[in-house]
């Protein structure tokens, strides 16, 4: 069974959104834990590791998504872990490419589907990395 760790990543307090995506990706067959708000990359990282995920998705509405997603990705990495990061929310189309690089393995925009969210996390846990339009939102491709 694929473990996914949602959490909310620095100071954004908002999450409706990632209580709707645990729900949808527990609905979806996945075992779900839901980190909670304010949480630090080490404290994801600590989290992902203790609890042998193999996705980590990151709610990121706040505009730190260039700074706070790949040091969550660092610290992954430093703590042994390969869990693949999925990172949903306000993230700008432009900013796409250098996530990918930073290794963020899936991005899922405002407005997408249930489908497409699955999708994204089980391509992600796979190995592949996917980009869901941020712009659209709706179409899910290839990085």
């Amino acid at each position: 069974m694929l473990r996914v760790l949602v959490a909310k990543v620095g100071l954004d307090g908002h999450d409706r959104g990632p209580r709707v995506v645990a729900r949808i990706l527990r609905d979806a067959g996945m075992e779900v834990i839901y980190a909670g708000l304010r949480q630090t990359p080490e404290m994801i990282a600590t989290a992902a590791v203790h609890e042998d995920v193999n996705v980590v998705g990151l709610s990121m509405h706040n505009g730190a998504h260039l700074t706070l997603a790949p040091a969550v990705v660092a610290a992954l990495r430093s703590h042994g872990s390969e869990a693949a990061v999925v990172v949903g929310g306000i993230v700008p189309e432009r900013d796409a490419e250098a996530l990918r690089e930073a290794g963020i393995a899936g991005l899922v925009g405002p407005g997408a589907s249930a489908e497409v969210l699955v999708e994204v996390v089980r391509a992600a846990a796979e190995g592949c990395s996917v980009l869901s339009d941020a712009s659209r939102s709706r179409d899910g491709k290839a990085f």
